[in-house]
């Protein structure tokens, strides 16, 4: 499994770079907002940290699949490494479509059934992001969604990766990988409690009062 950050934050960034766990960024307007910066700016700079994909989404108002083509070049052309991302929709599905034949990357985002995945896959989506913390939280246990998706591409050889995403927990890392999720996104926060654990504090404290 290969694991992005999900986040808009450099400094995040640059950490989880240099501990060589990242190979890909995702972000979104939320990520950007809460940042209060340019979000070209942003791309660029994150561009110059990770030499991986880096998804950098359309405008929410940018609904219509002739208005989703032209932002999606321009965001493209920031950067070889960028990836278009675009909300489910019929219009951007017909987006894809057009993008995936110009050789421009995109991730199909905000995914919550299986059916929405095959389709965006079927259009050229270079990847597809199923939600499944979004899904745990309305009682619905989204790691199901992620082994629904990863049989199905297996059966039909479909090369879209799948990008776990909304994930809250460790535990939710672990169950992406059993279930064959692709990459897993994931924010800060949750890299660093991946890290920790009560028994590895305990061992180095154990170790370090034995060394001394």
């Amino acid at each position: 499994m290969k694991f992005f950050i999900d986040t808009a934050n450099v400094e995040e960034i640059k950490k989880a770079n240099e501990m060589g766990i990242i190979c890909g960024v995702t972000t979104n307007p939320s990520l950007i907002a809460k940042e209060g910066r340019d979000f070209k700016e942003v791309i660029k700079e994150i561009t110059t940290i990770v030499d991986g994909p880096i998804s950098g989404e359309v405008k929410a108002t940018t609904t219509k699949a002739e208005d989703i083509i032209k932002e999606a070049r321009e965001i493209a052309n920031i950067n070889p490494n960028i990836v278009v991302k675009i909300p489910i929709t019929a219009d951007g599905l017909k987006a894809v479509n057009v993008l995936s034949k110009e050789g421009i990357k995109t991730n199909v985002t905000l995914i919550f059934n299986s059916t929405q995945a095959l389709f965006a896959a079927k259009a050229g989506a270079t990847y597809v992001s199923p939600f499944l913390g979004r899904l745990d939280d309305i009682a619905t246990p989204g790691i199901n969604l992620i082994e629904e998706i990863s049989e199905i591409f297996r059966n039909y050889d479909i090369s879209t990766e799948i990008i776990c995403a909304s994930i809250r927990s460790p535990l939710h890392i672990a169950q992406c990988a059993l279930a064959g999720g692709d990459i897993a996104t994931v924010p800060y926060k949750v890299i660093e409690q991946c890290i920790k654990h009560p028994l590895t504090d305990i061992g180095i404290e154990k170790f370090r009062k034995d060394s001394e």
